[in-house]
């Protein structure tokens, strides 16, 4: 095995394992000190990354450009040169909400064609507890014909990227690590330790530092569940939730979660690895899943709210036209993964109502292979019987409450679910 004290030596060659939102802004930190390799098997993926360009606009050209030690590539053989593998591949779920580790036992296959003796495989991608030692492992054992713990090892090292948050960053957020003996626990620590600026916390295993992620999310997932739950019932007795919290907030220790769409790469999806592991040991998660059901359910929630809105000022239904503003699963940021604004969509059309979606922040050909819409280029004026204002970009504020309107025919109705503008300026608000 690699001895810790070649890190200062920079004599660790360092392969990163996909080159998304967390796979990329790691490979430039990394870049930056060790020789290191960012693998992709999406070469227009690489070829942009090569002309400096992030899509994702995680890292700007300037941090690609400071990166001078990385280089990008989709060759296998490129990696045999590595001695620590980071895998950054996402872990999503499929239709029916089981935990899906495709792409991650792919990439362990792919790595077990090019271990060697002494190697270190470290996995960041969300799982749940066991994951690394009982299904990826296994897999590198296979295809390598090495023995784990003996001839290579493994760590975890959870990832904590926020999309589109340029304060909290990958090198300003505290870093879990663990390894799968002592002292290559000790090594997976020290080397996140040359780039990460906020410091690192060593766990005791690799199934804590695991368990440590997985309950990260589902613990904002069910807090924002509830508030969801209280504005669903606010809404009934038609007070404004918002003023609620506020009130509530001035407690020292009341915790501002504010209601709304729950998507996105970890807090949408996290939980279901956590309830799945727990159902196959015989536990039957309550608060968990009932969290997920009401976070769920709120695409539904919006858009029957919306139907009776346009009823209520006496707008026919069939055949109204809807404007969404906003498609990303948050402001300010492209990123499209699970978002649940789509729900919104689905279910207004199910109504025969006709929506358009206008989004600057997303890539129109992203939105159209990853949910088949067409996005606007430019919304038109006075054409719209219903505006839902889903996500709270910067631009939509700008535009103001006046300008967002001016897109509603004479009469219709304005629904902010993200507190965009104040209570009196709108028709409804979550």
């Amino acid at each position: 095995m690699i001895k810790i004290k070649n890190i200062e030596q920079n004599n660790v060659k360092i392969a990163i394992i996909g080159l998304g939102y967390v796979g990329l802004p790691l490979a430039v930190e990394f870049g930056k000190i060790f020789p290191t390799v960012g693998f992709d098997v999406n070469i227009d993926r690489l070829e942009e990354l090569e002309q400096g360009k992030d899509t994702t606009l995680e890292t700007s050209e300037s941090e690609l450009a400071e990166a001078h030690l990385l280089t990008f590539t989709a060759d296998i053989d490129q990696l045999k040169q590595c001695q620590v593998f980071i895998v950054t591949v996402p872990t999503p779920i499929d239709k029916y909400k089981t935990p899906d580790l495709g792409p991650l036992l792919k990439a362990s296959e792919t790595l077990g064609h090019v271990l060697k003796k002494g190697d270190i495989v470290i996995y960041e991608s969300t799982v749940y507890p066991g994951a690394t030692e009982d299904d990826c492992v296994p897999v590198l054992e296979q295809f390598s014909g090495l023995k784990f713990n003996v001839d290579f090892f493994a760590g975890y090292s959870p990832e904590r990227i926020n999309p589109g948050d340029k304060q909290h960053r990958v090198t300003t957020i505290k870093k879990v690590t663990s390894g799968s003996t002592p002292e290559v626990a000790e090594f997976v620590d020290k080397l996140y330790g040359t780039i990460i600026k906020a410091g690192t916390h060593k766990a005791s295993s690799i199934k804590v530092a695991e368990a440590a992620k997985v309950i990260e999310n589902t613990q904002r997932d069910v807090n924002i569940a509830l508030v969801n739950e209280l504005a669903l019932i606010f809404n009934r007795m038609k007070i404004d939730t918002e003023a609620v919290l506020e009130a509530a907030g001035t407690k020292w220790n009341f915790l501002p979660f504010r209601p709304g769409l729950v998507g996105g790469h970890c807090i949408g999806v996290d939980q279901y690895y956590l309830t799945h592991k727990a159902q196959s040991i015989g536990y039957h998660p309550e608060v968990i899943l009932a969290g997920r059901r009401i976070n769920d359910d709120m695409g539904c929630y919006v858009a029957s709210e919306m139907i009776k809105a346009l009823l209520q000022k006496r707008i026919h239904v069939y055949g109204a036209r809807i404007i969404i503003l906003g498609l990303t699963f948050k402001e300010n940021c492209p990123d499209l993964r699970n978002t649940k604004v789509i729900d919104i969509v689905e279910e207004l059309r199910g109504y025969n109502v006709d929506v358009d979606v206008f989004d600057p922040w997303a890539d129109n050909e992203e939105a159209c292979s990853g949910y088949g819409l067409t996005l606007l280029e430019t919304p038109k004026k006075n054409f719209y019987d219903g505006i839902i204002i889903a996500v709270a970009h910067k631009q939509f504020s700008e535009i103001g409450c006046a300008g967002i309107r001016a897109f509603g025919k004479d009469t219709h109705v304005l629904y902010d679910l993200k507190y965009v503008f104040p209570s009196e300026d709108c028709d409804l608000r979550l």
